[in-house]
């Protein structure tokens, strides 16, 4: 049996290599078992999770509506988390905007829907040309709206301390201010998911 057959038998086997035992006859010298040195890199991770007082400083909010997100709602709301981010804001922030623009728009980037548009509503967050939050091209892009959106409830005095619809409403003047408050949760879920990935 020549070495190389007997050192497979010996891997194989295990014990008798460690403990140094001739495990066949052919073998001679007593073997040591080798250690690897090669250098293993460890992975570290120093992402925290988000704490949850601070996505939902009101507490768990109760009469919460969910719907499953495809590829690009789940897009737009790491889009708006980017934007939060690169606007200075926090995770408080980036929730308010995501519940916003799932109540507006159910995170789909609408283009005009013609007879069933309101008014010129358009993007994520529903914003109206002809109210001056921008062009048609501007509001449609992920990052100017949610932008546009952040701007504005920077303006509002405390809306980090209001309820979430409140802060919401004082920005985007809906004819349907307390619907935005459905949405806080699931908002939460996706900063909670994204914000440090």
């Amino acid at each position: 049996m020549n070495k190389l057959i007997q050192r497979g038998v010996l891997s194989i086997a295990g014990l008798t290599a460690a403990a140094g035992i001739a495990a066949s006859p052919g073998l001679t010298t007593p073997t040591t078992p080798t250690t690897d040195t090669t250098p293993v890199t460890a992975t570290i991770t120093t992402d925290k999770p988000v704490p949850t007082d601070k996505l939902l400083p009101h507490g768990e909010p109760t009469g919460q509506s969910r719907i499953p997100l495809n590829a690009e709602q789940t897009a737009n709301a790491k889009a708006i988390i980017e934007a939060t981010k690169n606007n200075g804001m926090d995770e408080r922030a980036a929730v308010v905007a995501i519940a916003t623009a799932l109540q507006e728009s159910k995170l789909e980037n609408l283009g005009h829907l013609g007879d069933r548009n309101d008014h010129d509503s358009q993007g994520l967050f529903q914003q109206r040309p002809s109210s001056g939050w921008g062009t048609v091209e501007q509001i449609t892009d992920p990052e100017y709206s949610t932008t546009a959106f952040l701007t504005g409830l920077k303006q509002v005095d405390g809306w980090k301390d209001m309820p979430l619809t409140q802060a919401a409403q004082t920005v985007q003047v809906s004819a349907y201010p307390n619907h935005y408050a459905q949405w806080e949760k699931l908002a939460a879920d996706l900063v909670a998911q994204h914000w440090n990935s």
